[in-house]
């Protein structure tokens, strides 16, 4: 796999999880720690997305 779509791969993951986060916290029944969980995984992706694109 090349870093390009290594890349590419990350960031369809993150926009799924915001996608994710944004219903959830729409949700009437709202879990805070599954939203804070959320948010972490996507924090993580964002910091590798960083990472390999300054490499």
């Amino acid at each position: 796999m090349t870093v390009a779509s290594h890349l590419q791969e990350l960031r369809r993951k993150h926009e799924h999880l915001s996608e994710i986060v944004e219903r959830e916290q729409r949700s009437p029944a709202t879990d805070g720690l599954k939203i804070a969980d959320l948010k972490k995984q996507k924090m993580k992706l964002k910091e590798e997305i960083i990472r390999l694109a300054q490499a």
